[in-house]
């Protein structure tokens, strides 16, 4: 009898926001297969005895091929194991998780999806700013910063993105951030555009830092770190500016 595979998004960092639902699943799990931003607390929801199985890409790093990873999935739900797939923030977005699921499709094993706290919404609410604001902000939008090549997407669409009146987020976008921004700047979006990187969200290592895109674009172009990070740029992204950074 084939298993049941639990998608459970763990949020950014914090175990206290992981949702009930997904707490439960690994209360329950045999094996857990996780990502490198899901582990450390996060794990310590895992039941006592199961099977944890390190399954995280990282940019430069050695890391494990999706192939891999769904065959990992399969393999383990088709012994009949009760299997949770952990993915940082929320799995369906910029998680592969169209992926993993064609996986399991194709072999016929069952699965469910349970959505974590987007990194997004982590980061704006440890700044102290909303994403939306009426008149001022009615639009927010996600983008990836990379494509599998790890350089800019090329075909990004850089009307939507230079939109004064849109807030973005930049996933995975270091290293190609001032890049993307001498292109937003060349698209008529102005340089003292507020914005903000958040690193390590929801962690002792947080880092937040309000800045403009030209600036923080300046910054990048010379030291990057390795710290897991968002950029977030538009009208709110100093708005809490007020805060205290931690």
């Amino acid at each position: 009898m084939s298993g049941f595979v639990s998608f459970v998004g763990s949020g950014p960092g914090d175990p206290e926001l992981m949702t009930l639902k997904g707490v439960d699943r690994m209360q329950r799990a045999d094996v857990i297969l996780f990502d490198d931003l899901s582990s450390g607390p996060i794990l310590t929801h895992a039941r006592k005895n199961a099977d944890l199985i390190g399954v995280g890409k990282r940019a430069g790093r050695a890391s494990p091929k999706q192939d891999h990873v769904s065959r990992l999935l399969v393999d383990h739900a088709a012994t009949g194991a009760r299997v949770v797939r952990l993915k940082s923030g929320d799995g369906g977005m910029f998680g592969r998780l169209e992926e993993e699921l064609l996986a399991l499709r194709a072999a016929g094993i069952a699965y469910e999806i349970i959505p974590g706290i987007p990194s997004a919404c982590a980061a704006a609410a440890a700044a102290g700013i909303p994403l939306t604001r009426r008149m001022t902000a009615r639009r927010v939008q996600f983008v990836t910063g990379h494509d599998t090549s790890g350089a800019l997407p090329g075909d990004l669409n850089l009307t939507a993105l230079a939109d004064a009146q849109a807030m973005t987020v930049v996933f995975m976008g270091k290293r190609t951030f001032p890049l993307l921004v001498e292109r937003l700047l060349a698209a008529g979006l102005p340089p003292d555009t507020p914005a903000l990187l958040a690193e390590a969200v929801s962690t002792p290592e947080q880092s937040l830092r309000r800045t403009t895109i030209k600036a923080l674009a300046d910054q990048l172009a010379g030291e990057i770190g390795t710290a897991p990070a968002l950029i977030l740029y538009g009208p709110l992204a100093d708005m809490g500016a007020e805060v205290d950074d931690v």
